[in-house]
């Protein structure tokens, strides 16, 4: 297992304070959980990974989820078995919409 940690600053928005939890982690899928945590208006993104060695490619998709989201106060916690980024970056907007979906 490899466990990747990234951060981004200054998002602008905010998430609701319930966690939302998506995916099931087994062949081939992940899963995503959404926190809200007091980062300063930062974001923070664990990945827990089996596939070793795809830090660039982890990095591009989680560089893009925050360009689009640009998330503040979250906190993003990734358990995969080897999902495909197409994948990774589907969970991740499912877990963010699904959340917002639930504080309207």
């Amino acid at each position: 297992m490899e466990t990747l940690n990234f951060h981004f600053e200054n998002g602008l928005r905010h998430i609701p304070a319930q966690p939302e939890l998506v995916g099931v982690v087994s062949s081939g899928n992940l899963e995503v959980l959404v926190e809200n945590a007091a980062l300063q208006g930062g974001c923070a993104i664990e990945i827990k990974t089996a596939a070793n060695g795809f830090a660039a490619i982890w990095e591009a998709v989680v560089t893009d989820f925050n360009q689009r989201w640009q998330l503040s106060d979250a906190r993003i916690s990734i358990n995969d078995m080897g999902a495909t980024p197409a994948v990774v970056r589907l969970r991740l907007d499912q877990a963010i919409e699904t959340l917002l979906e639930h504080a309207s």
